[in-house]
């Protein structure tokens, strides 16, 4: 056979021998064709409004203590850390000049009374004049001042806990000089605890809602005090400790632009807290959302069409293959956006794979796979 008309024998079988090889069954070509996504069903979004916040511990009831007159401090009767008891003294200074001052008020005040009572008889007989008794009546009662003013004065000299708490800090040593109004102690209660936070002017507006306090609301009764809110500790992640609204400032602060709101909490019986220590603070703003329903959506899943308009991908299991539907945004928190209008709560959509997807095309869910407990002693 000449060279020629083998080679065309040649050509001419192998598409042949091509059509052969596609007839034969290796697979399922469909499920082959169909493009993996990860899937999510739309739910409710009662946890989307949660946000977590630093926190810091201080007391409710906290005092920096000072005696109301200067003098040597003689007594200190409490240490740092020490528990004391509404009314208890825990120092004393020096009484004997406080002593000696009160012994002369009382002599003044002595012969003043004599003075006066002497004037009251004579007074009424003619012997002596109005204007005399007048005068000695307005002795009477400036002694009468002095003594009382001299008997605070000694009682002064204790040092009484104003309510019961535990003494925080100790600012000066014993025998030292110390003045009128000086710090001598730090006080705070030990019967409730404050935990505060720093909001952004972003997060205040939905907790007022627009509508301020009113000078004769109280704050326990307005909006603010219907979100829920509990702080955790990094030792103890795992115990939710609820809080309650007792403030919101409705003043920025200067530097931070952010307001002070501050929650209240008993403390725990599990393990100690102290003012000083910090927590997070996780509030759930979601009481304070309108009642139409709203869903938080990765923002990944929201896509623009042609028009820009926003559009998810919603799944089909029974065909397999996913619809466009425009939906309307709302406002983006970190990687999660707020779709307003277009979902009903149920629908299964693409949260991921959703930029290469077209309409009616076959998809594939990718399983939702758990992630193993780790065995005692894995990191």
């Amino acid at each position: 056979m000449p060279t020629r008309l083998r080679l065309m024998t040649v050509l001419c079988c192998v598409p042949l021998a091509l059509a052969a090889c596609g007839d034969r069954g290796d697979g399922p070509p469909a499920e082959s064709a169909a493009r993996p996504v990860r899937t999510i069903v739309v739910g409710d979004s009662a946890g989307s409004e949660l946000r977590r916040f630093p926190g810091r511990v201080e007391a409710t009831q906290q005092a920096e203590l000072s005696f109301r007159v200067g003098g040597q401090l003689r007594e200190i009767r409490v240490r740092e850390g020490d528990r004391v008891e509404a009314g208890g003294v825990i120092a004393r200074l020096d009484p004997t000049d406080y002593e000696t001052a009160l012994a002369d008020r009382q002599a003044t005040f002595d012969n003043a009374e004599r003075n006066y009572r002497r004037a009251s008889e004579l007074v009424e007989s003619g012997s002596i004049s109005r204007l005399d008794y007048d005068r000695m009546e307005a002795q009477f009662r400036s002694a009468e001042a002095a003594l009382e003013q001299a008997r605070n004065n000694l009682a002064y000299t204790e040092l009484r806990a104003p309510f019961t708490g535990r003494i925080a800090q100790r600012l000066v040593e014993n025998f030292e000089e110390v003045q009128a109004r000086q710090p001598v102690f730090y006080l705070q209660g030990d019967q409730q605890l404050d935990v505060i936070i720093d909001l952004p002017e972003t997060i205040i507006r939905q907790v007022r809602r627009g509508d301020a306090v009113e000078m004769e609301e109280d704050v326990a009764s307005s909006d603010a005090a219907r979100v829920r809110a509990w702080a955790t500790f990094s030792d103890y992640p795992e115990l939710q400790l609820p809080l309650s609204l007792r403030e919101v400032a409705t003043r920025a602060d200067a530097s931070t632009q952010t307001y002070r709101v501050t929650f209240s909490m008993p403390p725990p019986e599990a393990f100690t807290v102290l003012p000083g220590m910090t927590a997070e603070v996780a509030v759930d703003f979601s009481p304070l959302l309108s009642a139409d329903r709203v869903f938080w959506l990765p923002a990944q899943a929201v896509q623009a069409d042609a028009s820009l308009a926003a559009q998810v991908w919603v799944y089909d299991s029974a065909s397999g293959t996913v619809t466009a539907r425009t939906v309307e945004t709302g406002r983006l928190a970190d990687d999660r956006i707020q779709v307003l209008a277009g979902l009903e709560g149920g629908e299964e959509i693409v949260a991921v794979g959703a930029p290469y997807l077209s309409e009616g095309m076959r998809v594939r869910p990718l399983p939702q796979l758990e992630q193993a407990e780790p065995r005692p002693g894995d990191r």
